[in-house]
């Protein structure tokens, strides 16, 4: 494979990105339900990519990879590995990261609400494996830790875990997470959006009490000129270096971190437990958990040491949001359909399972849960469940644009208690290796520990709590 072939084919998933662009803009039902340009794009190049167009062509080997050739679709396969450590490298860069009693009282209630949904899809997911889908239809027992995978981690993490699932001989498992995936995000906007709607015939929202038309921004996701606002991300001169090119310096130190921590803990294992044959479980765990800690390690640094404040969060969001698009378009561009065909059955039970439990956490346990606006700042960790991170933001959004109940905050704050462990976080990563080292039962028993925990601090501790003792 050449530099031109690797530069090529990120040309093709720019220009994607484009004609999704122009497609949500053009057509007001994607506009409608929130969906991404890159998933639209995404969707188009598996269109033309070998699982659909190289089918309908198959007679002609030219178009073998539909309108790609074998090294394109290898960088496509390639690229979300690389991406998804850079996304959560930079996940607290930037961030004040605030004492642990400030965010525990202001989000305490969601990091309990999230962190019950989300062991809860590996012990629900777990069961019906165990139950149904090893002794019915031969599934590998993996597959129980994909719900949350999919659903709390979305396609990155999904994407991420390729070479875990591929080492630990369980390939099928990335599509089958980036399938769900895709369920998970159109779950996630397609029920936020009916729940919302629910939610002000019930009176349950406090300032969407209807809902209106939704402006130029909200349909085509084009800010409107009067609204723009003028760059602050310019935080040293360009004569002395490209704003940019710091900011991804910074994220490349806390990459490195990363590689250095789990180098490390793979040697340590190597020589210690895992040595003659023992079981091991951090040569499989990937990199981009341990990014995030190198991110936390360089937040760390910069608050100590950063007195010009040079690192501007917006520049960090910018280069996160540039990743995520083309992680989302690479990996669905190479995402099988083969591989879900084949095992259909436990796809759709899987997703099946996840959309209800989260549901039924959402509308039957939230409330008691948290205290202070449940809807407004359960709706988020509702969509974070479903849908990843960008679905919770999104409904948030929605529900309170003006951010009046602090929802949006808190769900930031959550996320320093919450990513960490799951939703892409040390748990989300070893969960597979786990299941292969110690099997379904003693996972699922862990998990059903640790969600019982997580379900008495929330309905005991917070759910007991004023409305007027929440931040």
């Amino acid at each position: 494979m050449t530099a031109n072939t690797i530069g090529l084919s990120l040309l093709i998933l720019g220009l994607a990105l484009l004609v999704g662009k122009w497609i949500r803009v053009r057509f007001k039902i994607f506009s409608y339900f929130f969906l991404p340009s890159s998933i639209i794009a995404g969707f188009l190049m598996l269109l033309l990519g070998p699982e659909v167009l190289g089918k309908i062509l198959s007679a002609d080997e030219t178009f073998a990879y539909g309108l790609f050739n074998a090294d394109m679709f290898t960088v496509f396969q390639s690229l979300p590995g690389l991406l998804i450590s850079v996304i959560f490298a930079g996940l607290f860069i930037g961030k004040k990261i605030p004492g642990l009693k400030d965010i525990w009282m202001t989000a305490g209630p969601q990091v309990s609400f999230g962190q019950s949904v989300a062991w809860g899809q590996y012990v629900f997911g777990l069961l019906v494996t165990m139950a149904v889908l090893v002794p019915v239809f031969n599934a590998n027992p993996m597959v129980g830790a994909l719900i949350e995978i999919a659903f709390e981690g979305g396609h990155g993490t999904s994407a991420g875990l390729a070479g875990t699932f591929e080492e630990l001989g369980f390939s099928e498992g990335r599509d089958l997470a980036m399938g769900l995936a895709t369920v998970g995000v159109l779950s996630g906007v397609i029920f936020g959006v009916i729940l919302i709607n629910w939610s002000v015939r019930k009176n349950h929202t406090v300032y969407l009490k209807k809902r209106d038309e939704m402006d130029v921004a909200e349909t085509t996701g084009i800010v409107p000129k009067a609204e723009r606002k003028p760059s602050s991300l310019m935080t040293v001169s360009t004569e002395s270096i490209e704003p940019l090119a710091l900011h991804f310096g910074v994220i490349a130190l806390a990459i490195m971190i990363g590689i250095g921590i789990l180098q490390s803990l793979v040697w340590l294992e190597s020589v210690t437990w895992g040595r003659d044959g023992g079981f091991m479980i951090f040569r499989y765990i990937p990199l981009f958990p341990v990014a995030m800690l190198g991110g936390v390690i360089v937040q760390f640094m910069l608050q100590r040491f950063d007195k010009h404040e040079l690192i501007s969060r917006d520049m960090i969001n910018r280069l996160q949001g540039l990743a995520l698009d083309f992680l989302i378009v690479g990996a669905m561009a190479s995402l099988s359909l083969t591989v879900i065909g084949e095992h259909l059955e436990v796809f759709v039970i899987l997703a099946l399972t996840g959309i209800v439990w989260n549901l039924f956490m959402f509308v039957v346990v939230a409330r008691h849960m948290i205290p202070k606006y449940w809807f407004e700042r359960g709706i988020g960790d509702m969509g974070q469940s479903m849908g990843m991170t960008a679905i919770g933001l999104m409904l948030i959004r929605i529900v309170d644009g003006k951010n009046k109940t602090g929802a949006l905050e808190a769900f930031g704050y959550k996320q320093l208690l919450f990513e960490p462990f799951v939703g892409g976080g040390v748990m989300t990563a070893i969960s597979v290796p786990l299941i292969f080292q110690f099997g379904p039962l003693p996972v699922m028993l862990f998990s059903l520990v640790v969600m019982t925990v997580w379900l008495l601090v929330g309905l005991l501790y917070f759910g007991r709590k004023r409305f007027d003792e929440i931040p």
